[in-house]
C-alpha cells in the first residue's frame, strides 16, 4: 500500500507527514469524534509521543482507536 503525505502546521511549523491511506482513514475518524481538526489531533499526538517518531506514534494513536477500549 502506497504512503499518502499530507502537509500539516505543528508547533508553529510547515511539515509533512506519510501515512497509508488506512491509517489516515482513522486518525480522521479520530478527530472528527473528539471535535478537532486533523492538525490539532496531530499536534496532540506529537506533545505525547515522547522520543518516537512522529509516523510510529500516529499510527499506534490510530490502532489503539481502532482496537476500541480494551477488557480488563
Amino acid at each position: 500500500m502506497a504512503l499518502r503525505k499530507r502537509s500539516l502546521a505543528l508547533a508553529g511549523h510547515a511539515t509533512s507527514l506519510a501515512l497509508e491511506p488506512a491509517f489516515w482513514g482513522v486518525l480522521e475518524e479520530m478527530a472528527q469524534a473528539r471535535g478537532m481538526s486533523l492538525s490539532e489531533l496531530v499536534a496532540r499526538i506529537d506533545s505525547e509521543r515522547g522520543g518516537s517518531p512522529l509516523a510510529s506514534a500516529c499510527r499506534l494513536a490510530a490502532l489503539s482507536h481502532a482496537r476500541g477500549p480494551l477488557d480488563s
